[in-house]
């Protein structure tokens, strides 16, 4: 038997230790051990906790370009009162409102925004855009005659949580009912917060500012990263958008993943998997809508 040298023996034992301290950073950047928690959890659930059943949705509109629109879509939001959608641009930035099919309704320019990249209607006429990069939470006022949107005109809040980089704010979401404000940071670590008292929610009382997040459920997320949110007002479930694990998952009243359907090929109907997906909505009736850089539209029904 051929002995192994003092030498050879060094290499081996650093290959193996290189090896396992991949193995370590690869499950820890995709979330390895959190998704075979959540398949494990998923496989005892019982299915009344997928309030949304996000498996019966197809694809009924799918990588629709947005005519005339070529710079980079960010974060979508249904209007109830309008009926429409509106979405943000990051670069030459504008607030874009479009139809249920993707077309194109009016552009409003944005000054002194810097990074836009989630827009969320809050009640009529008022909405919150987010810039990444500085973490600011800007109120606005959008109604027919507005022609462009000035930031030093409007009311912020920033709030500087690991700030820097590209990992900031992507999405929003808002719970009328408990006025509660979700805001999804990207990545490193990926994070939802919750503020509440911003925007201010109109009442006569004082207005108390609180920011809190949950580790618990930030740690149960295995996804990559976070680009959008929805809240659905009817189950009090938020839905969370990926791009990188081009995922949509299903958080319940506790925040725990409870279900989620792939953006893939072969998914809810695509012939192709959806690129860059970067902004969800709900309708009133259920209909999720997904924006997809630079320019796509995509519509999904339940069967």
């Amino acid at each position: 038997m051929r002995r192994v040298s003092p030498f050879q023996s060094v290499v081996l034992t650093l290959l193996v230790l290189l090896i396992l301290t991949a193995s370590f950073f690869v499950a820890r950047e995709y979330r390895v051990i959190e998704r075979l928690w959540f398949n494990w959890y998923v496989f005892w659930q019982s299915s009344d906790a997928q309030a949304l059943g996000l498996d019966a949705y197809e694809v009924e509109i799918e990588a629709r370009a947005i005519d005339g629109l070529e710079a980079n879509v960010s974060a979508l939001s249904f209007d109830p009162q309008r009926k429409t959608l509106f979405t943000v641009t990051n670069k030459n930035p504008e607030l874009v409102e479009l139809s249920l099919e993707g077309r194109i309704l009016r552009r409003i320019p944005l000054t002194g925004f810097g990074d836009a990249e989630a827009v969320e209607y809050i009640s009529p006429g008022i909405y919150v855009i987010s810039d990444e990069h500085s973490q600011r939470l800007i109120k606005v006022h959008v109604d027919d005659d507005t022609t462009f949107l000035d930031a030093a005109d409007a009311e912020q809040l920033t709030l500087g949580i690991d700030a820097g980089g590209n990992n900031g704010f992507e999405g929003l979401a808002y719970d009328n009912q408990g006025r509660r404000l979700f805001v999804a940071k990207e990545r490193r670590p990926v994070q939802i917060i919750e503020v509440r008292g911003f925007p201010d929610a109109g009442t006569h009382s004082p207005n108390i500012l609180e920011v809190t997040s949950s580790k618990q459920r930030d740690a149960g997320l295995f996804v990559r990263d976070l680009s959008s949110l929805q809240f659905d007002e009817r189950s009090g479930h938020l839905l969370a958008l990926s791009d990188e694990s081009r995922q949509i998952l299903e958080l319940d009243t506790e925040g725990k993943p409870v279900a989620n359907v792939s953006l893939t090929k072969g998914s809810m109907g695509l012939s192709k998997s959806v690129p860059q997906a970067e902004g969800i909505a709900m309708g009133d009736d259920g209909t999720l809508y997904v924006v997809s850089e630079p320019n796509l539209f995509y519509v999904f029904k339940k069967r």
